[in-house]
């Protein structure tokens, strides 16, 4: 087999269920490799197969050699899968543009809503930081949806843009978070995915826990609706 794709847990690593979602939903065969590890011995342990002691990382058996950063795999693979990203130029500017703004920014999110696929909370009211995230994520989908006609971010066919978002869709489920117009429409469609609910099912079922993270999620006056 061509690809060997390096993650961790699935309960929790938001950036290896963006390529794992990607090649499932594309049905591009690869191997996976869970690593479990603790965080003090994550990178001595990661850095057997990962330049950068960090995961996503896709080992190509064929050319022998690995590629690192969620995003620059997306473009690799692509390289020899087309559909990674749609074939139209402008449809394909736009999700490739709504991808790279996924993956340098919506600082809020990631650092108030660590995912989290065992949990559902009700985090209160979102604060300004993490509702202008929101705001971004509606504005963004719903830009999409009206330009391309859906059901998926740049049209028809599913994409790199959908996979990097299918970690957004996991923590507006896991924290009660909700968008406005098609835009949570288009959330939901992505949560109910087959590839995405393969990953969360399987990170539900996992019994390694990182106590960080558990305690992260349920900061402050949190309450916990459901665990899995």
């Amino acid at each position: 087999m061509a690809y060997t794709l390096y993650i961790t847990n699935k309960r929790y690593s938001s950036w290896s269920m963006r390529p794992w979602v990607l090649l499932h939903a594309l049905n591009i065969p690869f191997e996976e490799k869970l690593v479990y590890a603790e965080a003090k011995q994550r990178q001595t342990i990661f850095y057997e197969f990962s330049p950068t002691g960090l995961v996503p990382c896709l080992y190509d058996g064929e050319e022998g050699h690995a590629v690192w950063e969620s995003l620059a795999l997306c473009e690799y693979i692509a390289e020899k899968h087309p559909q990674v990203w749609p074939s139209d130029r402008i449809a394909r500017a736009f999700a490739r543009s709504a991808a790279a703004e996924m993956h340098a920014g919506f600082h809020a999110i990631r650092n108030e809503c660590g995912m989290n696929v065992g949990l559902r909370i009700d985090i209160g009211t979102p604060s300004a930081a993490l509702q202008k995230d929101l705001d971004r994520f509606t504005e963004l989908f719903n830009q999409g949806i009206a330009k391309f006609g859906g059901p998926w971010l740049a049209g028809k066919e599913f994409t790199a843009a959908d996979a990097f978002f299918a970690p957004i869709a996991s923590r507006l489920n896991t924290y009660g978070l909700h968008l406005d117009g098609e835009a949570q429409k288009y959330m939901d469609r992505l949560w109910e995915h087959p590839a995405v609910q393969l990953w969360v099912k399987q990170g539900r079922v996992e019994t390694q826990r990182e106590p960080f993270h558990e305690k992260e999620a349920l900061a402050g006056d949190r309450k916990l609706l459901e665990e899995y």
